[in-house]
């Protein structure tokens, strides 16, 4: 991180085996990436499709790039392991995330499938980059079908090898981060507004207005009464 950078953002990206996670990663990134790619061998046979689609290694842990947004704010990128036995490493690798790039392969849209549950599960925004290889065969409107994915979340193509259409996919989530910002803001003028009115109404018509208690006057719980008496 720079000397002059206080303030430091992240972003995960995640999918299936081989879909093209390290490649974008190492793309975009202004400084070599780190990865753990290691040589996939006999030893994970029946474990890891090896060789499959020419691919001869794996990552085993992370991938991480880095951005440099401007003087005080570093982008942080970083690659989730894509086979079944390293998604124990997501919920960490999501800890902190401003939000994620699913990417896919048309040829294996079911192994996007648990990437897309776990981040719905922790709350993380997400938008979904369909990795051409290829000319692609399926429009994006059956990629969304296939997926179940919600009308509001962005799907885009890409090229992971390209770092213009890698970047241009990073654009595309920060943009979809910003607008459910903007609707979170605008959700909660409008619960002060609606607030603001009943309690105009109330007074007009006489009656009473229910205030919540501040936190203080709030009843205690059963288990906290109990740790206050327990020496």
């Amino acid at each position: 991180m720079r000397a002059t950078a206080d303030n430091a953002l992240k972003i995960v990206v995640v999918g299936g085996f081989g879909v093209g996670k390290t490649t974008l990663v190492g793309s975009v990134s202004e400084i070599r990436p780190l990865n753990t790619e290691e040589v996939m061998t006999r030893a994970g046979e029946g474990i890891d499709p090896a060789g499959a689609w020419g691919k001869r290694s794996t990552t085993v842990a992370f991938d991480f790039g880095r951005i440099t947004l401007s003087d005080s704010q570093v982008l942080y990128l970083f690659g989730a392991p894509g086979q079944e036995r390293f998604w124990f490493l997501w919920d960490r690798l999501f800890s902190g995330a401003l939000g994620a790039v699913v990417l896919v392969d048309t040829r294996r849209l079911e192994e996007s499938w648990y990437a897309i549950d776990r981040l719905e599960h922790h709350g993380t925004p997400f938008i979904v980059a369909r990795n051409n290889f290829g000319e692609p065969t399926h429009t994006l409107e059956q990629v969304r079908e296939a997926l179940d994915l919600p009308a509001e979340v962005p799907l885009v193509d890409c090229d992971a090898r390209d770092r213009e259409s890698g970047k241009r996919v990073l654009i595309e989530l920060v943009g979809h981060l910003a607008a459910l910002a903007e609707a979170e803001l605008e959700a909660s003028s409008e619960v002060e507004l609606a607030a603001g009115l009943a309690a105009g109404l109330a007074a007009e018509a006489g009656l009473p207005v229910r205030q919540a208690a501040p936190l203080a006057e709030q009843p205690e719980s059963p288990a906290q009464q109990y740790e206050e008496s327990t020496p």
